[in-house]
């Protein structure tokens, strides 16, 4: 296993010099890591994630007892690690421990896909007595006994995507593939409490929540990149992390949707879900676009109360001024929608409160409310579906 040195945000005088030392000198490429300031002792941690391709290349979520890497520190972490090489089919849970020579128990596990095309559920169980690793619902791991007994801190919760150099271990790294991200829908936190789990908290990540999230400006021994805070980011609902070379930090492409479990989906309304409220924006397959202004409503999907707007394949569209029923609809391009959605994930299942196919939309009590209703909705921003 590669021995990792992070460097936290507070460090001591003792390890200062080393350091400054290991990023003196910047790094051609640049990574992003994501972490909680506040550590928490045991619980479940649920993400969904959409993890990078390419050889060389790592996406993960991991717990991790700051100050670990200090010299006399007792190391604690637990590690969800994807690897990007073999078309991100492959990745690794671990249990870090020790002080000097430290103890790893790697596994390693193999998907029927590759974690790189999809959004997936990952989940670490971490008690007194076990820590439990699972995918989508199916526990592939559980680790007991002497290890386990042995953390005893609070660890921080941490995302990161980086780059190690340890070829034998990821692969040759090959910078073809840059820029590469990692795509965070969302995370749940579970506190420990006799034997339950209780939910304490959520992210949907709207937006970056400073008082939960610091973003790290930092590197480590054996690591490809130096963390950029720039190549941290949230953009429609989803936390990307990037890997880019340097000078082309930053994410400026489309978030993939995300079809699969609550509480969101991604960028936009997804397959049996609702989009309300919108500005220019088109129901999924199966959804429905509403009080919208100059919108199209997807395959399946109703458009109602809209000015300028549009019907898809088996969808309706009523009192709309200049209306055009087609495929796709007439209206202006979202995501699900004709002409302007992101990249689908093949996720699972619905997101909820949708208009099945064919279905119709309700009849409005005059043009005039309806395009004011539709005027309205300019100034509203687009939002997921909660579960």
């Amino acid at each position: 296993m590669l021995n990792k040195f992070r460097t936290g945000p507070m460090i001591a005088a003792a390890s200062l010099a080393l350091a400054v030392s290991s990023t003196a000198v910047a790094k051609p490429y640049k990574g992003g890591e994501l972490y909680t300031p506040q550590g928490h002792l045991h619980g479940r941690i649920e993400v969904r994630m959409r993890m990078a391709r390419g050889s060389g290349i790592l996406s993960t979520f991991f717990t991790y007892k700051d100050g670990s890497e200090m010299s006399g520190a007792f190391w604690e972490e637990i590690d969800i690690e994807v690897f990007g090489k073999d078309n991100a089919r492959s990745w690794q849970s671990n249990i870090i421990t020790g002080m000097g020579t430290r103890v790893t128990s790697e596994q390693d596990h193999t998907a029927d896909v590759s974690l790189a095309d999809g959004y997936h559920t990952y989940t670490l169980e971490w008690t007194p007595t076990y820590v439990a690793w699972s995918i989508d619902g199916e526990e592939v791991r559980r680790s007991t006994g002497a290890q386990v007994a042995s953390l005893t801190n609070q660890q921080s919760l941490r995302f990161n995507l980086w780059s190690s150099e340890a070829t034998e271990w990821v692969g040759p790294f090959d910078d073809s593939a840059l820029p590469q991200h990692q795509f965070v829908n969302w995370i749940k936190y579970y506190r420990y409490n006799n034997g339950a789990f209780e939910l304490a908290w959520q992210d949907d990540f709207d937006s970056l929540d400073s008082a939960r999230w610091s973003k790290a400006d930092w590197t480590f021994d054996g690591n490809r990149v130096d963390f950029d805070p720039q190549n941290v980011t949230v953009r429609d609902g989803t936390l990307v992390l990037s890997l880019t070379r340097e000078g082309q930090t930053g994410f400026n492409g489309a978030v993939p949707r995300d079809e699969g479990t609550e509480p969101g989906t991604g960028a936009g309304g997804g397959a049996g879900g609702a989009a309300t409220t919108s500005a220019s924006s088109g129901g999924g397959a199966g959804g429905a676009a509403t009080t919208s202004a100059s919108s199209g409503g997807g395959a399946g999907g109703a458009a109602t109360t809209s000015a300028s707007s549009g019907g898809g394949a088996g969808g309706a569209a009523t009192t709309a001024t200049s209306g055009g029923a087609g495929g796709g609809g007439g209206g202006a391009p979202g995501e699900g929608g004709a002409g302007g959605g992101t990249t689908p994930d093949e996720g699972s299942s619905d997101g909820g409160c949708g208009i099945v196919a064919a279905g119709a939309s309700a009849p409005a009590s005059s043009w005039a409310a309806a395009l004011a209703v539709g005027l309205s909705a300019l100034a509203m921003r687009r939002r997921r579906n909660r579960g």
